[in-house]
């Protein structure tokens, strides 16, 4: 670590854990919005109904309690001490809609470190930082004792761009630049992704 506490990582990138320390950079990175349509995060972690009646401001204090639990809901991602993105991580029970996504089901056994979300804030996206965020993302999930990453990322088809509602959980080309391989493709436009993890500390 550094003299912010930062966890170090590739590159010029370094990954913090989403705490109150961290929590206006999180603010940050997510905007006004709280990503998209007041997500703050709380999609994979909530009821579709539960999702609905806190959007906005009732997902943000969700996430806000979650922030002063541990284990970290996620980490923020910093440039040279510039937050620039947030990623939601841990296993995939952390994530109850996850967990009955019929979609997104478990494929086996295998504990993964589950990477829910990927969110560059607005004026970085566009970049190139997506695979030295899940590198950096991937350096702290090796050091937290995970063996195994895990990504459900789209992969935007006919030259279409993907929203901010879709590419939340990240873009195929990144996690393959990343070092990903492809383990299922439940759906044309949604592949399941792993990655072997080793311990970077």
């Amino acid at each position: 670590m550094n003299a912010r506490g930062d966890r170090k990582a590739s590159g010029s990138l370094t990954v913090e854990e989403l705490s109150k320390k961290t929590w206006s950079d999180f603010e940050t990175v997510l905007g006004t919005n709280g990503g998209a349509r007041g997500c703050w995060c709380m999609h994979w972690r909530l009821s579709i109904a539960e999702w609905m009646e806190g959007k906005g401001e009732g997902n943000k204090r969700a996430m806000k309690r979650l922030a002063q639990r541990e284990p970290a809901p996620g980490v923020v991602v910093y440039d040279d001490g510039t937050p620039v993105a947030w990623c939601s991580l841990g296993p995939r029970s952390s994530f109850p809609r996850l967990e009955r996504s019929p979609l997104l089901a478990n494929l086996d056994d295998e504990p993964v470190c589950a990477i829910t979300c990927i969110f560059v804030q607005r004026k970085h996206r566009g970049s190139g930082l997506l695979p030295a965020i899940l590198e950096a993302v991937c350096e702290y999930a090796a050091a937290a004792g995970y063996t195994t990453a895990e990504g459900y990322p789209v992969e935007p088809r006919d030259g279409k761009r993907a929203g901010a509602d879709t590419a939340m959980t990240g873009i195929a080309s990144a996690f393959l630049a990343a070092g990903f391989a492809e383990v299922a493709r439940p759906r044309g436009d949604r592949p399941i992704m792993r990655r072997a993890l080793r311990d970077a500390g």
